[in-house]
């Protein structure tokens, strides 16, 4: 295929997946569009066929940490968990908004680093609608921190998120130290969210709840879920001293509580593969492909041209903006899959820089990352409105401000460690 046509093709085939991913009619799955638009693009040679192995070969360890880290966020649930996250939330609130959201702050924060962002978006926001309910306070500031912290509080562990995989691989670092270079600009970004919500969402969480709210009776701790969580993050700094792919570990953990679950008859086989997200596993291995035709057929050429060079800080803050923007115009793992081969010969704090850029900027559209996507599916199931302009102002204001102290963050942890 000559390049202008292959050039046309490539862009069509991603702007309808991620239009499929936005809209998905009739509730079908991202991967009815992406499977057959990664086929047309190998079928017609918009992509190489070695080249479409090679992306599904880089993408596989990622997908296998993804299904694993899916079926352990699911068994949490599945052990109580999660309630026991929510009533430990109304029993810190008391009826306080104000104090709730510092609570949700809080979990999201820890679920998100630890569990990835999946477990907040899927697991966490039903949970807090229900703490909001049944302590009397006004959802909206709640279950907002939610989608914005499963992007922003993403940014700690390689095993946060599944941008982060990608960013860990291509950054030459070991888990230990990329958590190292990550801790400070994670701690404040998040810092930056708290102070804009707490400022922008005044008006709710001035309201107070009514009298005689009931927070429950607690559930009792699940504490096989916590020392297995514990012991498979402990797991991830092990594996990593040794070259160890972070999938075996999560593949252990989940393994662990999978298998529980299937002895003691509260789960089956097929809700374990089910948990897993098998169609959303093809969706992320197709998209890898599109996106692989669109570099090849002249999106990388154009980018390399703009992309600031070298690490100081206003190539930092120049890659981040940039990463950012592109999150938001073609999704953020379609942007670190096109954007991570042009910054790493530049180093691991370029690598970062991206990432900071990818994970922060989504929380500006909805169309940001699958993240928000599905968060917007959960709250509409709940009967909660999401107004677009609000969201939009809300991200405005959260976006640049905690894009930029990030960013400068990771530009003195460089200097320091």
């Amino acid at each position: 295929m000559n390049t202008p046509l292959a050039e046309a093709l490539s862009v069509a085939l991603l702007v309808a997946v991620l239009a499929w991913a936005v809209v998905r009619p009739l509730g079908l799955p991202e991967a009815v569009m992406a499977v057959p638009a990664a086929g047309i693009a190998i079928a017609t040679g918009a992509i190489s066929l070695d080249h479409a192995r090679a992306e599904a070969e880089r993408l596989g360890p990622v997908v296998g940490f993804l299904a694993a880290v899916l079926v352990l966020a699911h068994f949490c649930d599945v052990e109580g968990l999660f309630r026991a996250c929510g009533a430990w939330m109304a029993d810190r609130a008391a009826g306080r908004p104000v104090r709730l959201l510092t609570a949700v702050f809080a979990l999201a924060s820890a679920i998100t680093a630890v569990l990835s962002l999946d477990a907040t978006i899927v697991l966490l926001t039903p949970v807090v609608f229900a703490t909001a309910a049944r302590t009397g306070v006004r959802p909206k500031p709640h279950v907002y921190a939610c989608t914005h912290l499963s992007n922003t509080a993403s940014l700690l562990l390689p095993v946060s998120n599944l941008t982060n995989l990608l960013a860990f691989a291509a950054s030459g670092l070991g888990f230990t130290r990329f958590a190292a270079l990550m801790a400070l600009p994670w701690l404040a970004a998040i810092g930056v969210e708290y102070v804009v919500f707490r400022r922008f969402f005044a008006r709710d969480l001035a309201a107070a709840a009514p009298a005689g709210s009931e927070t429950g009776q607690a559930p009792e701790t699940p504490l096989f879920a916590l020392v297995t969580v514990a012991c498979t993050l402990a797991g991830f700094v092990v594996a990593s001293a040794f070259g160890v792919e972070p999938a075996w570990v999560a593949a252990a953990g989940a393994l662990v509580l999978a298998g529980r679950a299937l002895l003691r008859g509260t789960a089956t086989a097929p809700a374990v593969v089910r948990a897993a997200a098998p169609a959303f596993l093809a969706f992320v291995l197709a998209l890898g492909v599109v996106v692989r035709a669109v570099v090849d057929n002249g999106l990388a050429d154009a980018l390399s041209h703009v992309l600031p060079s070298g690490t100081g800080l206003p190539a930092l803050l120049g890659t981040a903006a940039l990463a950012a923007v592109l999150a938001n115009l073609i999704n953020n793992l379609p942007a670190v899959l096109v954007l991570l081969p042009l910054a790493a010969p530049a180093g691991s704090g370029a690598v970062l820089a991206v990432l900071l850029g990818v994970n922060i900027g989504p929380n500006l559209t909805y169309a940001g990352s699958l993240a928000t996507l599905l968060w917007r599916r959960i709250v509409h199931q709940h009967e909660h409105g999401v107004d677009l302009g609000e969201f939009t102002r809300l991200g405005l204001i959260a976006v640049p401000s905690s894009l930029v102290v990030a960013v400068v963050a990771l530009w003195g942890s460089l200097q320091v460690l």
